[in-house]
């Protein structure tokens, strides 16, 4: 199977080429044959050619079984009309990987953060309260006059249906229970309407629970007690910030995989944003990246009925949770001196040896 790595800004590059060595070691062990390609998007592409992301760049990852997307720095880049094009959002509206799925667990050997968390965060990816992704041509804010901003939201049934039905599936795997994240007493349409097509997908899941929690509220709940949630399903805005906050929780931003999916294809990214600040100083937690990798073997498991790739997926996390639980062992986000690239050495040991 082929695939796209594409490491981007920040510390995009460290944080995959310290997974890529992991991913290599499973690689080998379990005879994948998986074969890689890279390429150049971010400022590296801006440079070079003008655009951020070459219109050649997402078309020709349409060929490929996967990709693995590097971390942006999008809020630093130039307007759009002069080459500043968002990564992420482009492969998510351009491939339509419409579910964004973001698990989040408590790990005890850390002593830090939630207790007894195991939770997912399946947030829709191609539309709401994000102007870059919820318009066919143009983009959705708007400045009428000087001193007063719009900004548009878009929430289609269609959107909402086939993220509702995924989670329903999730959960039938995991707990049976399903979340819904809303504001509707205040977004009376829009959530409305995203209510609506959730209960109707219930109807066809008669064993999960559904609960609805309004987000204000459910951030409470996710610090008082995420020990209640099993599938959390949420347009992009809510999912986006409560998914940080249950990463959060789970020990720390560096800890959260991440996966971007349609029915046909997958990307994993990490879930944490690109740190310009830590650039080059081996001190970023590639965990994130490693376990997002994990998650796109899953996917092509599942998808091509391929059990030894879900074995290695399985294998990543074991190796991660291996090295993590030795103190000595740990990035600085977690409280140790191990930069980017000796962690990711020692999880690639860990993957070799089990």
């Amino acid at each position: 199977m082929r695939i796209y790595v594409l490491p981007c800004d920040g510390i995009g590059p460290e944080i995959i080429d310290a997974s890529m060595g992991v991913l290599e070691a499973v690689n080998n062990k379990h005879n994948l044959g998986l074969t890689f390609d890279f390429d150049e998007i971010g400022f590296v592409s801006l440079k070079k050619y003008g655009t951020t992301l070459r219109d050649e760049v997402l078309e020709k990852a349409r060929s490929y079984n996967g990709i693995i997307l590097g971390t942006s720095s999008h809020m630093d880049y130039p307007p759009p009309e002069k080459g500043g094009r968002n990564p992420s959002a482009a492969f998510r509206v351009g491939l339509e990987l419409y579910a964004n799925v973001r698990p989040a667990r408590s790990r005890a050997f850390l002593n830090k953060g939630a207790r007894n968390m195991d939770l997912v965060i399946m947030r829709e990816a191609t539309e709401g309260f994000y102007p870059d992704r919820n318009m066919h041509k143009g983009w959705a804010e708007l400045m009428p006059t000087p001193g007063m901003a719009l900004s548009i939201r878009k929430i289609t049934d269609h959107a909402c249906e086939r993220i509702a039905r995924r989670s329903f599936e999730l959960a039938m795997k995991r707990r049976k229970k399903v979340t819904a994240v809303h504001k509707a007493n205040v977004f009376h349409v829009t959530d409305g309407l995203f209510l609506q097509e959730v209960r109707k997908v219930a109807k066809d899941f008669p064993d999960v629970e559904l609960n609805e929690v309004i987000v204000d509220a459910m951030a409470a709940h996710l610090v008082r007690d995420p020990s209640r949630f099993d599938v959390i399903v949420a347009t992009n805005f809510y999912g986006d910030i409560l998914s940080d906050l249950a990463s959060e929780l789970s020990g720390s931003l560096g800890l959260a995989g991440s996966m971007m999916a349609s029915d046909i294809a997958c990307c994993a990214q990490a879930q944490h944003g690109s740190a310009p600040d830590i650039e080059g100083q081996d001190r970023a937690n590639p965990t994130s990246m490693m376990l997002s990798v994990a998650m796109l073997l899953q996917w092509l498991a599942d998808h091509h009925q391929a059990a030894r790739f879900g074995k290695a997926a399985s294998e990543i996390d074991a190796a991660v949770d291996r090295v993590l639980a030795d103190p000595a062992s740990r990035t600085r986000d977690l409280g140790g001196n191990l930069g980017c690239k000796t962690f990711g050495e020692r999880v690639a040991a860990a993957v070799s040896s089990a």
